[in-house]
Order: structure tokens, then C-alpha cells, then sequence
């Protein structure tokens, strides 16, 4: 999802608050609910976006469009902000997430290309459910497979036709190695990883926390896709990288529940705060 900004045109907030279609979380488990509002996946946020990019076409386009140069963490913040408002928040969450979305992909080449919103719903529902093992959460088949279904309106919010999104985890297995094979590391995409990953212009505490961003994001890629991006990774990496899993599982195991689900509600707050600015404009 490309974004020069968070925002869309008054017209399109005004829209926004008309429900999304197949939006319905009424029936749903109120242990999955529980599960889908964790922030565990935050975690690997770095990981999507490299994968995402990975695809040469969604390179080019967040590198013309996005200033990650001078905001590198807005583009996981919307990204993030985009997830909890489909797949854990109301109807008209999903719609102004949706319609800022649209907004944002306007002036950019290819971005409502099926195929590659696709490939960008399937790196966020990937990167959710190894986070979650990675970091200590059980996920067995049958919750895994809700995960998936749960994170189908992502997809079609993007305009990705319904039946393409994959019906069971084979499927999505599938789609997900043959796609994996076809990607290409640009230099769009070597470009956006510099400004994510070494931010010059962050705040303090986004710096502060670069470097264990790096050792997760780096350690979660595909062995391929971390070779095309030529990131180092010998026995010292590794080890780096467990010790790091090692201390994230613990913090986890400490921190409350509440907290853990905390990041989403705030970030639709500020969605909303967001909306009701340029639909007063």
C-alpha cells in the first residue's frame, strides 16, 4: 500500500461511511477476536514491507510515492493501521481505511493491480501467523485457517476479486512458494530498504529501536529473498537473531494481554481523527 500521506479527499471520507462489503465480525470467536487484536505481529511489520517490495512493480511505487526518506515508519504505521481497521474493527473502520487506501493509489502505476494486492494482503497474513509462533503463541491448523479466512476482506478491500484469495492454508501454501520464486530485488527496492532500516530523519525513539528491528526483519525473510537483498547471514547472525527471538518471548510472556491489544484501538483513533479532518476541509 503506497502512501504519500494518510488521508484521503473530503468526498472520499464521506463515502467511507458506508459499510464495506462482507464485513462481519458478529459471529466471530471471541477467542480469535482476541488473538487477531494482538500486536505480536507488529514484530514483523519490517518483514512484510520487504517482502511486499520484493515484487518489482510495488518497489517502484512506494519508492516514487512514499517519503521514507524523511518518515520511514509511516508506511508500517498505515500498514498497521489498515489491518486492525479491516480485520478487528467496525464496517466503517474498514471503509475509511479503505477509501484512504484508494486515495493513496490514485496517482500511482499499477497499484490496484490484482496481483500485487494480493501478494501485499498474503505477506500480511504470512508475517502475522510466523510472528506468532516465533514468539510463543500456539497457532495450530484450525486456527491458522480462521487467521486466513479473518484476513480475507484485507484483499478485497484492495479490490483483489474474492475467489482469488486462497480458500484453506494448502492453498495459500501454494500460491505463497510459487509467488516467493518469481520475485526480484530492485534497486527501488534496495533504495526503500536503506531508508526503513537506517533511518536518518526518525525520532529518537524509532533510532532506539533500529536495531533489533533489523536483527527480526533480517532474520525473518526467506533465506532467498534475504540473499537477493544481500544481507549478511552467517552463524553470527544467527545467533544474533536467536538471542534477540529469545528476549522478545520473554517480554511477551510478561507484558498483560490489555497491553499487548492496546496498539490497535489507538491507531484507529487516530484513523478517525484523521477522517474527520478532511471531512471538515
Amino acid at each position: 500500500m503506497t502512501d504519500r500521506r494518510t488521508g484521503g479527499s473530503a468526498r472520499d471520507v464521506r463515502r467511507a461511511s458506508r459499510p464495506s462489503p462482507g464485513h462481519h465480525h458478529g459471529d466471530r470467536d471471541p477467542a480469535l477476536g482476541r488473538f487477531l487484536a494482538d500486536s505480536t505481529p507488529v514484530a514483523a511489520g519490517g518483514r512484510a514491507i520487504l517482502l511486499q517490495i520484493a515484487d518489482p512493480v510495488v518497489a517502484a511505487g512506494v519508492r516514487r510515492h512514499s517519503d521514507f526518506a524523511r518518515r520511514p515508519q509511516q508506511r508500517l504505521a498505515h500498514t498497521l493501521m489498515y489491518v486492525y481497521a479491516v480485520v478487528v474493527g467496525t464496517p466503517e473502520d474498514a471503509a475509511v481505511a479503505a477509501s484512504f487506501v484508494t486515495h493513496a493509489h490514485r496517482p500511482v502505476t499499477g497499484a490496484d493491480d490484482p496481483d500485487r494486492q494480493l501478494w501485499v494482503a498474503a505477506t500480511l497474513v504470512d508475517s502475522a501467523l510466523r510472528t506468532h509462533r516465533l514468539l510463543g503463541s500456539p497457532v495450530d491448523d484450525e486456527r491458522a485457517e480462521d487467521v486466513l479466512r479473518a484476513y480475507a476482506p484485507i484483499a478485497t478491500a484492495l479490490r483483489v476479486p474474492a475467489e482469488r484469495w486462497p480458500d484453506s492454508m494448502a492453498a495459500f501454501e501454494r500460491y505463497w512458494a510459487s509467488t516467493l520464486a518469481q520475485l526480484r530485488v530492485t534497486d527501488d527496492a534496495r533504495g526503500v530498504v536503506r531508508d526503513l532500516l537506517h533511518p536518518r530523519h526518525a525520532p529518537a525513539w524509532v533510532r532506539a529501536v533500529m536495531p533489533v528491528v533489523r536483527v527480526v526483519t533480517v532474520g525473518m525473510l526467506p533465506a532467498p529473498v534475504r540473499t537477493q537483498y544481500g544481507f549478511p547471514w552467517g552463524p553470527r547472525e544467527v545467533r544474533r537473531f536467536r538471542r534477540t527471538v529469545s528476549g522478545l518471548r520473554l517480554l511477551r510472556a510478561v507484558l498483560p494481554g490489555a497491553l499487548l491489544r492496546l496498539p490497535g484501538p489507538l491507531l484507529l483513533r487516530a484513523m478517525h481523527r484523521t477522517a474527520r479532518r478532511y471531512a471538515a476541509a
